[in-house]
Order: C-alpha cells, then structure tokens, then sequence
C-alpha cells in the first residue's frame, strides 16, 4: 500500500464539509493544510470548533489567496449550489490556477461537463489550462448513485433492454428552495424544473454519460413530471403544506432510443413518507434510498441507503458525497490537466478506509 499522504484544503465547512473535515483528522492518507470560509464569524475560529470536534489548530479563513499559498495538493471544494453557479465558477478557477486540482460537489453541471454551457465550462478549461491542472465533479444525484453504480452494473450484463436509476426519498427535512418543484404550490403552478430544458440541464447529465459509456447515441432526452397533491393540512419539520397543494413530486429523465426509453433517471420525492402512497418506493427501506433496475440478461434490481452513525439519511448521504469526491485526489492528481468526469477516472476503492 502506498503511504503517500495527500495536502487538501477545505472550501466549505457546510453541512457537507464539515463531516469530510471530521473523517480527514486521523485519515492515514489525507492532511489538512487549511480550510476557506466565506462567513466573517467563522474567520479566524478554529476548525474543529466549527467542525464540532476537538480543537484541531487550524483556523478557518476568509483570505483566499493566503490559504491557496499554502503548501497542499489539491483543494476539496464544497461551496453552495449551482444556483450560485458564478461564484463557485470563480472559486474553483483560483484554486486551479493556483496550481491546486480541484474536486467538488457543488457544480453539478460538471458531473458531465460536455453538456455544460459554455459559459460556465469556458472559465474552468482555461484555470486548468493556466495552472497544469485537473477538476472532477461528483454527488450522488447527479453523481455517483445515477453513473458510477449503474454502469459498474451494466459492466455484468450481455444485454440491457432498460436501465433506470432511481432516487426516492423524504424532503421533510430539505433545507434548501422548496419552491423549484412546486411544494406547496397549487397543482396548476408550473413549477421551474416542470421546464424540460431546466430538468435535464440540473439533473440529466448522467444519462448522456451512462449512454457514452455504453456507446449508444441517443435519439433523443425527454422528461416527464408528475405532482401528488395533499388533501390535507401537512405540518412538517420546515414548514406547513396547506390542502390542495403538492406534496410529492415525480420525474423522469428518460434517455430515447428507437421511440422507448432505455436510460432512465427517476425522482420520487415526498415532503413525509405518508403522501403518494401509489408512488414507487424502496423494497428493503421505504424511503431515503437510490435504486437501480436493469432489465436485461440478467435482470438486477440493486438498492443502497446511506445513512451515518444515528441513522440520520440526510447526514449519511451527504458524508458519501463529500468523500466520493476526497477520494477521488490520488486519480485526479494523477490524471492529464483538464476537466474529469467518473468515466475518466480508475476504480476509487476507499484507499486507507480500512484501519
């Protein structure tokens, strides 16, 4: 076993970064250099303060070029959405250009980055290119629950006939805008991701992805979207839903070859686990679980729950995703400059997880 140790900085110490930051401390493989934060009251605290662990030494800071001066590898960036799409663009091209390779979670238009506009892919080829670089994008959803599951599945099959990635989960307790799916709104409110160019743009990366890894061109990406609406008054732990509302959500991202759909990307989303009781659900949990099906020779039906120490899916499955990306340096530094997807990279086993 290799006993290099890779030099990360921390962008982000947010619900995902901060549970990364945790399993870094005592990581036979992985140091922590520093840590950028955006908020001014987390200036100058120290990490382990912010990360609810033991003091650790470091403090967090605010001076982005100071904490890229540093001596690290590569820099674990775990900024906001992409519905801040500017800012994160601007954050991860500094750190590229500073000779850092950079991985993250929160531009998830990158998971796939050739169906990414220009205008955000543009900016990034050029750090890349300046600072002899290389940046990789993952998550769950998009990320590795919808490509790096599914296709190591197909990778046991002689023929797929469909293939559809699922995700079916709880949103009682989402923190983030309710208002892009339409929760809460009346039924004849079209909601943002109703618009199918928006839909695919978010979340159907991965299906062109599963196609290129496949070699198949589609004919064409379609959508479907579907609303459950309450009768009822729902109180849940963000918030009211009033009756005649939605409180589920169902969608498709549907990958077209020959007038069927044979790559699938599928959303059951409920605020509660009780509403849409007709809708698709996990066989081994009910709810908070990613699904994949593949019809074909042979048939495999394949489930995973993520949760942490207390069970809690949200906690758990965003520690998955903040490691998927940590562990994925070692390649990614290894890799030709540029912008990498899963498809690019080697198996990623979890180097040192075993202790």
């Amino acid at each position: 076993m290799s006993d290099s140790v890779d030099r990360v900085i921390v962008w982000g110490t947010g619900y995902v970064g901060k549970r990364v930051i945790a399993e870094i401390v005592d990581h036979p493989h992985f140091e922590l250099a520093g840590v950028i934060v955006s908020d001014p009251d987390k200036d100058g605290r120290d990490v382990g303060d912010l990360c609810g662990i033991d003091p650790l030494g470091i403090t967090a800071t605010t001076d982005v070029e100071a904490a890229l001066a540093l001596d690290a590898d590569a820099v674990a960036y775990y900024g906001p959405t992409a519905e801040r799409a500017r800012e994160n663009i601007e954050n991860m091209a500094k750190a590229l250009r500073a000779g850092k390779d950079v991985v993250s979670t929160s531009m998830t238009n990158f998971v796939w980055w050739p169906t990414a506009d220009r205008w955000m892919l543009e900016p990034m080829e050029q750090a890349c290119t300046e600072g002899g670089t290389s940046c990789f994008t993952s998550g769950i959803d998009p990320g590795f629950a919808n490509d790096l599951l599914p296709m190591t599945l197909m990778g046991v099959c002689g023929r797929v006939e469909r293939v559809t990635a699922s995700e079916i989960l709880d949103y009682a307790t989402y923190t983030g805008d309710y208002e892009p799916m339409g929760y809460g709104k009346p039924a004849e409110f079209r909601a943002l991701l109703e618009i199918p160019e928006i839909l695919i743009m978010a979340w159907g990366g991965t299906v062109p992805m599963m196609a290129a890894a496949m070699e198949v061109e589609l004919d064409d990406i379609t959508t479907t979207y579907d609303k459950w609406v309450t009768p009822e008054r729902i109180e849940f732990q963000n918030g009211v839903l009033e009756p005649d509302t939605v409180a589920a959500v169902h969608f498709t991202i549907n990958g077209m070859l020959n007038g069927e759909a044979r790559i699938v990307l599928e959303h059951v989303n409920r605020i509660t686990n009780d509403v849409a009781p007709e809708w698709p659900r996990g066989r081994i949990a009910e709810n908070d679980v990613y699904r994949v099906d593949i019809e074909g020779s042979p048939t495999i039906r394949q489930e995973t729950i993520l949760r942490d120490a207390d069970g809690d899916p949200v906690a758990g499955g965003c520690l998955a995703t903040g490691m998927r990306a940590l562990n994925a340096i070692p390649a990614v530094r290894a890799a030709a400059p540029g912008m990498l997807t899963a498809l690019d990279l080697p198996l990623i086993a979890g180097r040192g997880a075993i202790r």
